[in-house]
């Protein structure tokens, strides 16, 4: 591994991007300091770091979103200033973000032709041009498609086709395989070789060590909003690059000991739930789902995200009253309790989206620590919110779960993402929970608080805790888990041993692709029938989860009210904060 740098440029040629001693700063926190990078013409260019290290608010400066404190951005020879993305956009620069920018009620290409119809038009022109690039880059996009029926990876081919329509030929992804299974995160670097191949420069920002040297030709290191150094990816392990990035070796969710006792903490069974599509049709996204998880046990569910596992944990936590079935906890019929109730009797939850059910954006760290139980100590005393109390609870939170921040005033927006992530769990995990509902606890986060939530998660369960854990990381699910299941439209139809399954077999049964009882088999190319169902990943459940998660009325975890009537997590009325969190996740 080279600490230095490898970015000579390829014979005369200038480079596509150079970003010289970039620095910007926010109220009370340096985001980039005298940053460098420079990426080469016709490359995939890494850029790796742990959360709040800056990456993405360099990406922001190099899109024209911030303008920088200091420093000085160079495209193709030529040193520019960026007012905005349509700058960046003009200059060939396109960005694909980590959360999908798309109408889901509009078609692919209308969702392509949107703020930008001058180019081509919105008709015939426009049609061909988008078939054009399709063919071009192998990307495979039917652009009358209706955008809420595309699972996740077609969804993400319809951002790379947008940017390229606009003519991008430097493209930034931002965590683009946070939400794939294998065989999709294999189809997607296909993508990015062909891109490359016609001379478009990727930058690619990940967590995922692996991914990264796998596909990257150069790799940047930030830590602590300046560049650390630069890799070579023929020449660098998973672990040296890890230590570069955090100062550490790369942690593993492998878990050894089995903890598993005899004691039924969770029995779900013969759990029903019906939802009404916006056509007026009434179908099951939850269909006779049973399980049963123990005392010292980590049930792991697998499955493309929209085959009903946020409606399995809404309905466990309250938050949904089920059509049928039953759900124990401890001994206690808990079908119909209150959210509230359930609670106080003993369930932790780290929601699937830390921003909208998880946080008050806007609110300062220490009422967030209040926040799913303003009834239990210390946030209140007799009946009484204790505001003192939970402002020391809220430090001890930050020191024992290393929240960096410079204090509990600032607002949780203010975090990076794996920072917000860790308060979340460090909440939870306050109370002593018997049940811990874990929906993507490490999704967009670090290998440094991926490792301290893996750890957390270990401990509790050698205590006794029992955890649903639901999650896209693949790698995750078999190192945590005792018992893994797979979901599929709104059913449980597969099970496997963790200690013996790989990624592959557990993509392929996610599409729907094998069903029963796993069992590993040393030929793993016959996992390619997971891509067979590529199409139809979403074919049930990208509706299952869009359009009645935010039911009017419905409760989320916290059993208080919000704008729209729809409880979340808070305790308190939250009409604002679903999509501000932006602006902090990388400061």
């Amino acid at each position: 591994m080279k600490a230095s740098t490898s970015t000579e440029a390829e014979g005369t040629q200038a480079p596509a991007v150079e970003l010289e001693g970039i620095t910007k700063r926010f109220p009370g926190v340096v985001a980039n300091h005298d940053i460098h990078l420079t990426v080469r013409r016709g490359t995939v260019h890494a850029l790796c770091g742990e959360n709040g290290a800056g990456k993405s608010t360099l990406m922001k400066i190099l899109y024209g979103m911030q303008k920088p404190d200091e420093g000085t951005i160079t495209l193709d020879g030529e040193q520019v200033t960026l007012h905005s993305p349509s700058d960046a956009i003009a200059r060939g620069i396109g960005m694909v973000h980590q959360h999908f920018m798309l109408a889901d009620n509009l078609t692919v290409l209308e969702n392509v032709v949107l703020g930008a119809e001058k180019l081509h038009g919105i008709g015939g022109k426009a049609r061909a041009k988008i078939k054009e690039i399709s063919d071009a880059y192998g990307l495979a996009v039917r652009p009358d498609a209706l955008v809420e029926d595309l699972g996740v990876a077609d969804r993400q081919r319809v951002e790379i086709l947008k940017v390229l329509y606009r003519g991008a030929r430097t493209l930034i992804l931002d965590e683009p395989t946070a939400v794939l299974v294998p065989q999709e995160v294999d189809a997607l670097f296909g993508n990015l070789r062909e891109l490359k191949s016609e001379g478009l420069t990727v930058i690619f920002i990940s967590h995922k060590l692996g991914e990264v040297l796998s596909v990257a030709d150069d790799i940047t290191v930030i830590r602590r909003g300046t560049t650390v150094g630069t890799a070579v990816p023929s020449e660098t392990t998973p672990k040296q690059l890890a230590e570069l990035m955090v100062g550490s070796e790369l942690p593993s969710p492998e878990t050894r000991e089995s903890t598993v006792t005899d004691t039924e903490m969770l029995k779900v069974d013969g759990l029903h739930l019906s939802a009404t599509d916006p056509d007026g049709v009434v179908r099951a996204v939850l269909d006779g789902i049973s399980l049963t998880i123990h005392k010292g046990e980590v049930l792991g569910i697998a499955g493309v995200e929209g085959n009903g596992q946020a409606e399995l944990v809404e309905a466990i936590m309250g938050m949904r009253d089920p059509d049928g079935g039953t759900i124990v906890l401890d001994g206690t019929d808990i079908s119909h309790t209150p959210t509230r109730k359930r609670r106080e009797g003993g369930i932790g939850y780290v929601p699937e989206d830390r921003h909208r059910h998880g946080l008050l954006l806007e609110a300062p760290l220490w009422e967030n620590r209040i926040l799913g139980h303003v009834t239990e100590k210390p946030n209140s005393k007799r009946g009484v919110l204790d505001n003192k109390a939970a402002r020391t609870d809220t430090e001890r939170i930050v020191r024992e779960y290393d929240v960096r921040t410079p204090g509990i005033e600032v607002t949780a927006a203010s975090l990076s993402g794996g920072n917000q992530q860790k308060l979340i769990v460090g909440r939870e995990m306050s109370h002593a929970p018997k049940l811990l509902i874990a929906a993507h606890p490490t999704r967009g986060v670090d290998v440094g608080a991926q490792a301290q939530i893996w750890d957390q998660i270990r401990e509790a369960r050698r205590e006794g805790l029992a955890v649903l854990l639901i999650s896209a990381d693949l790698d995750e699910l078999i190192g945590l888990s005792d018992t893994l299941r797979v979901m599929f439209r709104g059913r449980l139809v597969a099970d496997a041993d963790p200690a013996t399954i790989t990624p592959e077999e557990l993509g392929s049964a996610m599409t729907g692709a094998a069903t029963g009882h796993l069992e590993h088999t040393e030929d793993d190319e016959n996992a390619s029938g997971g891509e067979t169902a590529k199409g139809e990943e979403n074919a049930s459940g990208g509706e299952a989860a869009s359009g009645e998660k935010s039911a009017e009325g419905e409760e989320t975890a916290s059993g208080e009210g919000t704008a729209k009537g729809k409880k979340n997590a808070s305790g308190e009325e939250s009409a604002k904060g679903d999509d501000t969190a932006g602006e902090g996740d990388e400061k």
